[in-house]
């Protein structure tokens, strides 16, 4: 049994470690910060709309201005904004490729979030209250549309038994292998911690990427 468990606890060591890589804190001006999660190498980051906004309940489409990235090896870049479902709640950010300092960015992999099942082992990530790369792990209740504990209707949310912190807002949620398939939102519940599903984010990046040519104006879309 201790051989198990060390051996279980040298793998999810290595595998926090490796989503670190990815992980970012997204930065607006003086309002707070919350974590972000490369999902390109040519710096595409994604994170919640109202990390970016401040309020996610406001109902407001404000862009934020001075969004700053800090990066794993801890150097800092602007970042500008090239979608926002406030819906949704996702935003998708684009660090300044002009800046020369700028690290190889390594890009965490998407995973099928519609593959989850209840019972199912998942890690999220962030920075609760400044604490960098902190790792939090939990099994899955449920995921899909309308879960009891679920805010709105018809949306898709992953629910999973863990505490999410003030912080982990926009972090990623992983699977065992380290993929993408979700990223931290909110906590609905005692101990109940909702996700956006990757799916939902590979949707309306593909929407990005097909409608908003990467010089035009940012794609904004609220409730």
């Amino acid at each position: 049994m201790t051989t198990l468990l060390t051996q279980l606890d040298s793998v999810l060591g290595e595998l926090a470690d490796e989503v670190r890589r990815s992980l970012v804190q997204v930065s607006v001006g003086q309002s707070g910060s919350g974590s972000g999660v490369v999902i390109s190498e040519d710096g595409l980051i994604v994170t919640n709309a109202h990390v970016v906004s401040g309020n996610r309940h406001s109902g407001r489409a404000s862009l934020a201005q001075d969004l700053i990235v800090k990066l794993p090896n801890g150097s800092e870049t602007i970042a500008r904004l090239l979608a926002k479902d406030d819906e949704q709640d996702v935003v998708i950010l684009q660090v300044k490729k002009s800046e020369k300092a700028l690290p190889t960015l390594v890009p965490l992999k998407m995973g099928d979030s519609k593959a989850l099942r209840a019972g199912q082992w998942v890690m999220a990530m962030g920075h609760p209250w400044g604490v960098p790369g902190v790792a939090v792990a939990g099994i899955v209740i449920g995921a899909g549309p309308d879960l009891p504990e679920s805010p709105g209707t018809g949306k898709e949310w992953i629910a999973v038994d863990l505490g999410l912190r003030p912080g982990h807002s926009g972090g990623p949620l992983v699977n065992h292998q380290g993929k993408l398939v979700g990223i931290n939102t909110m906590m609905a519940g005692l101990e109940v911690g909702l996700a956006v599903p990757s799916n939902v984010i590979e949707e309306i990046l593909a929407g990005v990427m097909a409608d908003s040519p990467a010089d035009s104006e940012p794609v904004s879309k609220s409730e």
